[in-house]
């Protein structure tokens, strides 16, 4: 009788076939144009070219890759693609992003928050306040204006010119304080610079005295899906503390991002 205790040898081969499929299954899912050949998989996972064939026929026949006979090549398979469809039901931009946000709160000493685009407008969904006496406060499901906010600056600062020039010619750009950029061209002049530094800045654009930063979260199109922010009074939010605070805020962006298999928009 085989053994099946921890460490045993047959469940080390096992372990070990189930690595080497899962290498081999992520470099297809990385391969360009229409596959890979068998000795190109073989080289990438370091094996030999007859394991290489035995795993991929062991695939091939759970329908996780398939082979292209004309071309000779092997690629992902449907089941590769429910698998990651399972995935993307499953996953809880809210849930997944909490834990960072917790950790972006502890880091910058501010509060966090998460919203996402509706309709032509901000939504936050969720919020992790700091333990500051003065701190900022947005109610969950309050909707807030795109170009004077953070977050909807950073939403903003993800779109292409004509999608950018759509939403201004449909939504506007109302005047909520003095410092409001109602401008097209210099609220255009101040997403770019957004987009070159990582992270958008509501200057008292919005509320006045607060200051917000904000970064994009980007699914795995590289479709702007939501935006995580931190807030805070302009006396906490300094210029000298504004780069360290979005260094901060890009990483819990990209850290939120790899939960949920994203990647970086153009």
């Amino acid at each position: 009788m085989s053994k099946t205790a921890t460490g045993s040898p047959e469940r080390n081969s096992n372990v070990q076939v189930l690595g080497r499929a899962i290498a081999i299954l992520n470099h297809l899912a990385q391969a360009d144009g229409g596959g890979a050949s068998l000795t190109e998989v073989g080289n990438a996972v370091g094996l030999a070219a007859s394991t290489t064939h035995r795993l991929l026929t062991s695939l091939e026949s759970e329908r996780y890759v398939r082979f292209d006979a004309e071309t000779k090549l092997w690629s992902v398979g449907v089941q590769a693609f429910i698998m990651g469809n399972g995935f993307l039901r499953s996953r809880d931009l809210v849930r997944l992003a909490r834990p960072h946000m917790r950790v972006l709160m502890e880091a910058s000493g501010e509060t966090v928050n998460l919203a996402i685009e509706d309709q032509g407008t901000a939504v936050y969904l969720s919020q992790v306040e700091c333990r500051e006496m003065m701190r900022t406060f947005a109610r969950l499901g309050a909707r807030v204006p795109m170009h004077c906010s953070g977050v909807g600056k950073a939403l903003l600062s993800a779109l292409d010119d004509a999608a950018l020039a759509r939403h201004l010619d449909r939504h506007g750009l109302a005047r909520m304080t003095a410092r409001t950029l109602t401008d097209a061209k210099i609220l255009g002049a101040d997403l770019a610079a957004a987009r070159v530094r990582g992270y958008a800045i509501d200057d008292e654009e919005h509320a006045v005295g607060l200051r917000c930063v904000a970064a994009p979260i980007f699914n795995e199109h590289g479709d702007p899906v939501g935006a995580v922010s931190l807030s805070g009074p302009m006396a906490r939010i300094t210029d000298v503390r504004m780069p360290m605070l979005g260094d901060l805020v890009c990483r819990a962006a990209n850290r939120i991002m790899a939960e949920i298999g994203g990647k970086q928009g153009v």
